[in-house]
């Protein structure tokens, strides 16, 4: 994981893979789906935040286009449609916790209900690339790596990268895996690349 000081070179890093032909073209990965994260410490999330922004702004003036799917809003959105929004907020207090998240995660399970809304929102707007935000708002609700599953036959003919406040640690012998928030092993995922190791 990199120092809060180093964000600034990650931003120029991400803009310059992103914005890259190679990369838009999705060469050099063969059969392996292009999936890509973006790991940073939790509590760089407000400076991130800032960072995707701008490079959202920056690649839609390179003719780069970016659809971002966040996560929370997304889920919100869902619970809306349903009509089922202001009953859970209110029933959420007094609910037992286990007993909440396994109704809302019945709710929102990525490929019943999170990943056909993704194809939707794909067939309403042509993109480049899909920012995947609002990992660490969803959980425990929405695994990220549930969602990253559901989404290899939905996300298609673009590459995606999935910001995540947390550790992608990948080893030869265990594997890789999405640590939440530096703590919580969120499960384990070998499909994606690292954005952070690619080249420019």
């Amino acid at each position: 994981m990199m120092t809060a000081s180093d964000l600034p070179r990650q931003e120029e890093h991400l803009f310059a893979v992103l914005s890259g032909k190679r990369f838009l073209a999705m060469e050099g990965l063969g059969n392996e789906v292009p999936f890509f994260i973006y790991p940073y410490a939790p509590e760089d999330a407000l400076e991130v935040g800032r960072a995707k922004r701008r490079l959202r702004n920056r690649l839609g003036a390179q003719g780069v286009e970016v659809l971002e799917v966040d996560l929370y809003d997304l889920a919100v959105e869902i619970l809306q449609a349903r009509g089922v929004w202001d009953r859970l907020l209110g029933i959420e207090p007094e609910q037992d916790r286990d007993d909440f998240r396994e109704l809302l995660q019945g709710m929102l399970d990525p490929q019943r209900h999170l990943a056909p809304a993704i194809r939707a929102r794909l067939a309403e707007r042509d993109c480049d690339i899909v920012f995947l935000t609002g990992i660490g708002e969803v959980f425990p609700y929405i695994r990220s790596h549930n969602v990253l599953n559901n989404l290899q036959s939905v996300v298609t003919g673009r590459p995606m990268l999935m910001f995540f406040p947390g550790r992608y640690e990948q080893s030869d012998t265990l594997g890789s895996s999405l640590v939440l928030f530096g703590r919580l092993t969120d499960d384990q995922y070998y499909r994606a690349k690292n954005i952070l190791e690619q080249e420019a």
